[in-house]
């Protein structure tokens, strides 16, 4: 803090900048990233801009001809539609829901596979094997499963049920799907977070005489803040952007599809690229303010966050 005095000899310290050695540290980092940034530009920069200049257009892919410029028209079609504030609401439910879920059950694969004193390697691999499995097959595994007549599950239910061809059940099925697939991922990174907790401090806990809950909620997961936050905003991103379970499983019909869907069906099936490519920067704006929101409602912990000045 620099100490400076008022006009009445009041004394107001103003806070200190960056030390000259956390500059230097950040400029080396920015370096280091440079190529791996301007790659990913390079790769990227020209299908997201060709996608804006698409979506500022009336372009019907079976009447190339016929296409011409409209402006935000595209834009303000899909936002007064019922069908993208629907596929948007069904997105979030699905993403909020399956996410939270992950994380308790990614926590508590986490603890168990960072406590196991025999066959860790074993239980490790077990635990990431549904994440190994491609998502489409996996999908349809779950089809199949729920499939009435065919499925061993869809036999559990009673006579007539047909899940998969209702909107509740169905985005039911569609969570546990995300859930059983995604939650090893939830709980490896959880896990390396886990990694990083003082041992020292945990016993020291214990000796307190706190309880392995009061351990929990006062030590381990204040510590754990920083991988936590990675993992809840890399599965949400992930999340969001849902696809191949709900194609596979309903193909987004009775209710169930994502905004994923709801631009597939405008750009593959209705070969409508002016509308199909609002829809799909719109998904882009919507994953970038997630990740901006998250930066900003939690702060230093959050990935991306700046550091505090030294």
């Amino acid at each position: 803090m620099t100490p400076t005095t008022g006009a009445r000899g009041t004394t107001v310290r103003r806070p200190a900048g960056p030390s000259r050695g956390a500059r230097q540290e950040r400029r080396l980092g920015l370096l280091l990233c440079a190529p791996a940034v301007i790659v990913m530009v390079a790769v990227t920069a020209y299908p997201i801009g060709y996608a804006v200049y698409l979506s500022l257009q009336r372009y019907d892919l079976r009447f190339p001809e016929q296409a011409h410029w409209v402006g935000l028209a595209n834009y303000g079609a899909v936002l007064t539609s019922t069908y993208w504030w629907q596929a948007l609401g069904v997105t979030v439910l699905i993403t909020a829901v399956s996410v939270a879920v992950e994380l308790v059950l990614g926590l508590a694969l986490a603890l168990v596979m960072h406590r196991a004193v025999f066959g860790r390697g074993t239980v490790r691999t077990a635990v990431l094997v549904p994440y190994g499995i491609v998502t489409v097959v996996a999908a349809y595994s779950w089809q199949y499963a729920w499939t009435p007549g065919t499925g061993y599950l869809a036999a559990l239910l009673p006579a007539g049920s047909a899940p998969l061809t209702e909107q509740w059940p169905a985005i039911g099925l569609i969570i546990l799907a995300e859930v059983w697939k995604t939650t090893p991922f939830m709980a490896l990174l959880l896990l390396a977070g886990l990694a990083l907790v003082p041992e020292e401090t945990v016993r020291a806990a214990m000796v307190d005489g706190a309880t392995f809950g009061q351990r929990l909620r006062l030590v381990i997961l204040p510590l754990m803040k920083p991988a936590i936050l990675v993992a809840l905003l890399f599965r949400t991103l992930d999340a969001f952007r849902i696809f191949d379970n709900i194609y596979v499983l309903t193909g987004g019909s009775n209710g169930t599809g994502s905004v994923s869907i709801l631009g597939y069906d405008n750009l593959f099936t209705a070969l409508n690229l002016g509308i199909g490519s609002a829809i799909s920067v719109l998904i882009f704006v919507c994953v970038a303010l997630i990740a901006v929101l998250f930066v900003k409602l939690f702060g230093a912990a959050a990935p991306g966050a700046e550091p505090e000045g030294r």
